[in-house]
């Protein structure tokens, strides 16, 4: 069941609403202030809110503007329940941004009917079916927010190698599961190593993006890595794992082995240069999801200084980390997020044949 943050600074209706959501079987948590609920949602990223205009120090209100600038949080379904019924109150809150507003006293089954209502609007609108992680549109916003601001950050690409292979194999369930495996991962890692405020999106199919800060980027490559080649053992059949490769079969009948399954992290930063578009950090992840899949090792690739000072025409060979169990990317994208992101698969795709040109030309190829 969905994880509810209730926002409530009398006890006794925050202990009310926590028990009568719990016995729906809701994950409830409770502040008692503003400022610990923005913090919590941005940390925990709840799936929903229900919030008190009236709190000490700042007020719903002001915890909604905060929430709703944010591209972690902005998707979150928030539900006013006040004692502010007139109608000045009502439209005040829903052009701040609330979802949904309920005064006090309330109805249990009102409350629980328009909490199912907001959650379901959610998962249709704004979050990844399989994962239930942010996607399309808000991964762009996530990108947009970090480009249009002077901290330094780092964004981290992945997807998985050979998993359409894997998918022939195992099957699209297997496959799935995989793919549920990679975000846990990513969100666990992510909480307990990142910032409060780092995104986890779910870019579509293989692919997952995290937006973080460059101190924290080659902990959370390292984790998500360390954790992914321990989990995804129990994915494979004890043949296959003990033999450390999957038996396939291709179009003509043949049987090929192919390695099992690795994960790839490409990454972008703008300690280097300011980056000035979705497009340049598209073309960059590319670059460095390229370089590292050349190996077959696990590595994760950190765009380099070389690279960024001329990434459109230069040929120097890129810095390659070893890690303990992957490599990058950043523009695979899945067929059913493609309106959103086409633009990261055709620069993917020109930059490979720019490269087979250019390395051809110098005997590498």
């Amino acid at each position: 069941m969905a994880d509810i943050l209730v926002v409530e600074d009398e006890q006794l209706i925050a202990r009310l609403l926590k028990e009568t959501l719990q016995i729906e079987g809701y994950q409830v948590v409770t502040a008692l202030n503003g400022e610990d609920a923005v913090q919590f949602t941005l940390r925990e990223t709840p799936q929903l809110i229900i919030l008190d205009v009236v709190l000490s120090g700042i007020d719903g209100y002001e915890v909604v503007r905060h929430l709703r600038i944010h591209p972690k949080t902005l998707h979150i379904p928030i539900i006013v329940l006040s004692s502010l019924a007139e109608p000045k109150d009502k439209v005040f809150a829903f052009e701040v941004g609330v979802d949904d507003y309920i005064t006090k006293p309330f109805h249990p089954d009102e409350l629980l009917a328009r909490i199912r209502t907001q959650l379901r609007r959610m998962q249709q609108n704004f979050l990844s079916p399989l994962i239930g992680l942010p996607a399309g549109f808000q991964i762009e916003l996530a990108i947009n927010h970090k480009l249009n601001s002077p901290e330094p950050w780092s964004i981290l690409y992945l997807d998985l190698n050979n998993f359409k292979a894997f998918n022939d194999v195992y099957g699209f369930l297997a496959g799935n599961d995989l793919i549920r495996l990679v975000g846990r991962i990513c969100q666990r890692v992510v909480r307990q190593y990142g910032n409060p405020d780092d995104f986890v999106g779910h870019v579509g199919g293989d692919d997952f993006i995290v937006v973080t800060t460059p101190e924290h980027a080659h902990i959370l490559c390292r984790c998500i890595s360390e954790e992914y080649k321990e989990a995804s053992t129990a994915i494979y059949r004890p043949e296959d794992l003990g033999r450390g490769s999957i038996t396939g079969v291709d179009r003509k009948g043949q049987a090929y082995q192919f390695p099992l399954i690795s994960l790839s992290i490409g990454v972008v930063t703008n300690q280097m240069q300011r980056l000035n578009s979705i497009q340049e950090v598209s073309y960059l992840a590319a670059e460095a999801k390229y370089y590292a899949k050349q190996s077959v090792d696990n590595v994760y690739h950190m765009t380099s200084w070389r690279e960024l000072a001329g990434h459109d025409t230069s040929s120097g060979v890129p810095r390659s980390v070893s890690s303990s169990g992957l490599p990058p990317t950043f523009a695979e994208v899945a067929y059913e997020h493609a309106q959103h992101y086409n633009l990261f698969r055709k620069t993917e795709e020109n930059l490979l044949e720019e490269y087979k040109q250019k390395y051809a030309e110098h005997g590498i190829l």
